[in-house]
C-alpha cells in the first residue's frame, strides 16, 4: 500500500468500496516543529464522477485502486466523445472529454505513448506522455541572434495550446512541450 506522499495526479485509489483517480493535489508544509506535511487530495469517482476531498498525512496509507493500463491510440473525436484504440487488440473506448481537461490540448493523430487507464474493461482516463511535438501555427516572426535564454513570446500549436517559446522559434517548427505544466522544452 502507498502512502499519501506517493500519490500523483492520475493515481488510481480504493476508497470505502469506491474507486476514485486523484485530480488534484495540494501540499502544505506546516510551519509549527513536529507539524506533518498535510496533502489535501481532490478525488473523483471512476463511475459517476462525485468529487472527494480528503486531507491526508504524508504517512498515511492508501489503498491501491484495480486498474489496468492499456497502450492506445487517439483516434477520433465525435462531439463530446473522445475514441482510442488499443494498440493490441485494436478494441475502440470512447471517452467524455470533459475527463480529460486539459489533455486534449496534447493529443494529435500520430501522438505515441498514451496509456488508457480501465477499471473493469471500463476507460475512466488517460496518461499522457511526459513530452509531445506539435506544431507552431501561429506566432510572432522569429527573431535572428535572439539567445536560448532570453526573451519568450507567446505561440498557438496546432492543438489550440498556446505556449511562450522563445523568440527565436518561427511558425512551422515542430517543439516540445512538457505535458504537466504546458511549459515549452525543445526544438522537436
Amino acid at each position: 500500500m502507498p502512502k499519501a506522499s506517493d500519490l500523483k495526479k492520475g493515481s488510481v485509489v480504493e476508497i470505502e468500496g469506491g474507486v476514485y483517480i486523484a485530480r488534484q493535489i495540494d501540499i502544505r508544509n506546516p510551519s509549527a516543529r513536529g507539524a506533518a506535511t498535510l496533502y489535501k487530495v481532490r478525488f473523483f469517482n471512476v463511475r459517476d464522477g462525485k468529487k472527494l476531498e480528503m486531507t491526508l498525512k504524508g504517512d498515511d496509507f492508501v489503498t491501491d485502486g484495480d486498474l489496468a493500463k492499456r497502450s492506445v491510440q487517439f483516434s477520433y473525436r465525435e462531439g463530446d466523445m473522445v475514441t482510442f484504440m488499443d494498440k493490441e487488440d485494436f478494441s475502440l473506448y470512447m471517452l467524455n472529454s470533459d475527463v480529460l481537461e486539459e489533455q486534449s490540448n496534447y493529443m494529435t493523430e500520430d501522438l505515441e505513448g498514451m496509456i488508457a487507464l480501465l477499471v473493469d474493461g471500463e476507460i475512466v482516463g488517460i496518461e499522457m506522455p511526459a513530452t509531445v511535438a506539435l506544431e507552431i501555427v501561429e506566432t510572432a516572426p522569429g527573431i535572428k541572434g535572439a539567445s536560448a535564454s532570453a526573451r519568450t513570446k507567446p505561440a498557438k500549436l496546432s492543438t489550440g495550446l498556446e505556449v511562450q517559446v522563445p523568440e527565436y522559434l518561427e511558425t512551422g517548427e515542430r517543439i516540445k512541450v512538457n505535458t504537466t505544466n504546458a511549459k515549452f522544452v525543445s526544438r522537436a
